[in-house]
């Protein structure tokens, strides 16, 4: 599934943003996510609980990487597969001949390593993605992660003049912090969240993408007419609805919405924007435009559906390209919109989309072999290795760079093509990263999930997220964060 990434807040939450909009408006992203999980893992490495002592620091072992300790990585299996994880472990097993590496992909990411992280003996390397992430907030705040500032003053892997760093996107360091200058977390792919559709299906409506919500619903009369649902999403992981309902709330209401919901302010979820989009969503489902027995479907099977023909419109994040490769006709024309607005009065134009970092890699601060996880991100952001995640799994790295010689596919082109066209207007809410379970379980399944199945109305969804997000607002045990 799209995991609902993690990406995690820089001192200067103006200051990030302003970095995200400016890369996008570079053109410099399109990109899939997370998605979901699946593999084993164990404990490996040497021997119990014990440090790998650090090796020389060279040239070439720039992070001083001991040469022959174990060295452990668990990906999430999810949209973007484990082969590009794969390639890059057989260049760190090249480099470093004497040393084992343990590797395996799982989409139970937080009952396989939760236990593992309380007993002391976590992998050195984690995609911490898809639906069972662990929650970024909590491993920050119990200190449960690396630092990652050595990986990234480290010098880069093509290029000894250059430090890593400075061969990221703009915003990838910021997303990476929660509260100051340390960097918890590596977004490995970059990723546009919005609307898909077939351009095919919606040209054999003779009709254009709805910019306003009256277009929208008529689009979707259409639709119904031809025997087409308008909307299906994942229903059993109904965070995925805010993939395009936030980024429309900041449009409609202005970033400042936004800001104050990842804020948890008293009765953020109360302003008109907040209730004036929740409105129109309600009436697709009202309006029988959500394709019927979506709120069983999950991810795949929604994704499916949709791939079928069987709905015009899906939430979703850019992975979906990779993941539902295998369903989607070679000639659907698949594309990404930004989300349909309100009308003329909204504060921000058509356009405003949601872009961020996804894949969120994490170095346990009990990691045996923190260095060889650091310097398997080392590799992974080589241009190389960026350029293999691309060309297979169709989908941008956190890498600047990487797409020289590549054919970008029909999603990227298009996701590349929105993210033109928002300039400016890209919005990151945190509160997927802040709050993983307020964000999945409370808002999304028990909130968006009861409201678009018809089991609860705008006003009592809105009532209950407001409720949820104040106990998480006066729960001392729970770290909090804000928009600086």
């Amino acid at each position: 599934m799209g995991s609902t990434s993690a990406e995690n807040h820089g001192t200067e939450g103006v200051g990030r943003r302003d970095l995200i909009k400016r890369s996008a408006a570079l053109g410099l992203i399109s990109v899939p996510t997370m998605s979901f999980l699946s593999a084993c893992a164990s404990s490996g490495g040497n021997g119990s609980g014990d440090k790998a002592k650090a090796g020389k620091k060279t040239a070439k072992n720039p992070l001083g990487v001991n040469d022959t300790a174990g060295m452990e990585f668990v990906l999430f299996d999810g949209g973007f597969g484990k082969e590009y994880a794969e390639d890059a472990v057989k260049i760190y097993e090249q480099n470093f001949p004497k040393a084992k590496v343990k590797f395996s992909a799982t989409q139970k990411i937080q009952s396989t390593l939760q236990p593992r992280f309380n007993q002391g003996t976590p992998p050195d390397l984690i995609d911490n993605s898809g639906a069972e992430q662990m929650d970024m907030g909590v491993l920050v705040g119990k200190n449960q992660l690396t630092d990652l500032t050595p990986l990234l003053d480290a010098p880069s892997y093509d290029d000894p003049g250059k430090k890593v760093r400075d061969t990221l996107r703009p915003g990838i360091v910021e997303m990476g912090q929660f509260d100051g200058e340390k960097v918890w977390i590596l977004y490995y792919a970059y990723t546009v969240y919005g609307v898909w559709y077939s351009q095919k299906a919606l040209d054999s409506l003779d009709e254009q993408y709805p910019e306003t919500w009256d277009q929208m619903l008529a689009v979707c009369e259409k639709a119904k007419k031809k025997g087409m649902a308008g909307w299906t999403y994942a229903g059993k992981y109904p965070y995925y609805i805010p993939f395009s309902l936030y980024p429309m709330i900041g449009k409609v209401g202005g970033r400042e919405v936004l800001d104050a919901i990842d804020n948890l302010e008293p009765n953020a979820w109360k302003h008109p924007a907040v209730k004036a989009c929740f409105d129109a969503y309600y009436e697709l489902y009202k309006k029988g435009y959500v394709l019927r027995g979506t709120p069983g479907l999950d991810h795949i099977q929604s994704q499916t559906a949709w791939a079928q023909g069987k709905a015009l419109f899906i939430p979703n994040g850019s992975w979906v390209e990779n993941e539902s490769a295998n369903v989607i006709p070679k000639d659907f024309g698949l594309a990404v919109s930004a989300p349909t607005g309100l009308d003329s009065s909204d504060k921000l134009p058509f356009g405003t989309i949601w872009a961020s970092g996804g894949e969120p890699f994490i170095v346990p601060s009990k990691a045996k072999n923190a260095e060889g996880g650091m310097e398997q991100l080392r590799i992974m952001l080589s241009e190389a290795s960026s350029k293999n995640f691309t060309g297979k799994v169709k989908s941008l790295t956190a890498y600047n760079g990487g797409t020289d010689g590549i054919a970008l596919t029909p999603g990227l082109k298009s996701g590349v093509a929105a993210l033109d066209k928002a300039g400016e207007n890209v919005v990151n809410p945190r509160l997927q990263d802040w709050y993983v379970q307020l964000q999945k379980e409370k808002i999304g399944v028990s909130g968006l999930g009861e409201m678009m199945a018809g089991r609860l109305t705008p006003a009592e969804a809105i009532k209950k997220i407001q409720a949820y997000a104040d106990e998480v607002a006066k729960d001392d045990s729970i770290k909090h964060y804000k928009h600086q």
